[in-house]
C-alpha cells in the first residue's frame, strides 16, 4: 500500500471513530498532498513527493511545538504533540545503524572514495539509496567513521 493510500485509509478511520484532532491533522496533510499534486501536473505524484510533504508537515509541527513551549502555551503544546505523534506514525521505518553501515560501505566501494574530500559524493549516494529516510546526522557520523578507517 502506498503512503498516500495509507493516509487516506487513516483519514477514513478517523472520520468513523470521530477523532477530531487526528482528523484535522490528516486533513491538513491530505490537502498538502493535493497541493503538491496540482503543483506537479501533468506529472504523476511519486511516493517521494508524498514523503516530502509528510516530512515538511512534521518539521512545521516540531517548530510550532518549540515555539509554544517557549511561550508556555500548554493547550497548544498538547495539540502539537498529538499532531506530531499522528504524523510520525505515518513515516516509513528508517534503516537501522547496521543497515546504514552496510549501505555506506557499498557506496564507498562503488565510487572508490578515499578521503574526506569524497564525503559529499558518498552522502549524496547514501541518501538516495535510503530514500531520504535515514537521519542525516547519523548517516554523516557513519560516513565519517567509515572514511577515517
Amino acid at each position: 500500500m502506498s503512503l498516500k493510500q495509507e493516509i487516506l485509509k487513516k483519514l477514513k478511520e478517523a472520520m468513523k471513530s470521530r477523532e477530531t484532532e487526528t482528523l484535522k491533522t490528516l486533513r491538513l496533510l491530505h490537502s498538502g498532498i493535493k497541493n503538491k499534486e496540482i503543483e506537479l501536473r501533468p506529472q504523476e505524484l511519486k511516493e517521494s513527493d508524498v514523503l516530502a510533504v509528510l516530512k515538511k508537515q512534521i518539521k512545521q509541527s516540531k517548530e510550532s511545538l518549540d515555539f509554544f513551549e517557549k511561550a508556555g502555551r500548554e493547550d497548544e503544546i498538547q495539540k502539537n504533540k498529538q499532531e506530531l505523534s499522528v504524523l510520525e506514525t505515518l513515516l516509513p521505518k528508517a534503516p537501522s545503524d547496521e543497515e546504514l553501515k552496510t549501505i555506506v560501505l557499498e557506496v564507498i566501494r562503488k565510487i572508490n572514495a578515499q578521503s574526506f574530500k569524497d564525503m559529499g559524493r558518498v552522502m549524496k549516494e547514501a541518501v538516495s539509496r535510503t530514500g531520504g529516510l535515514a537521519d542525516g546526522k547519523k548517516l554523516s557520523e557513519i560516513v565519517k567513521q567509515a572514511l577515517s578507517d
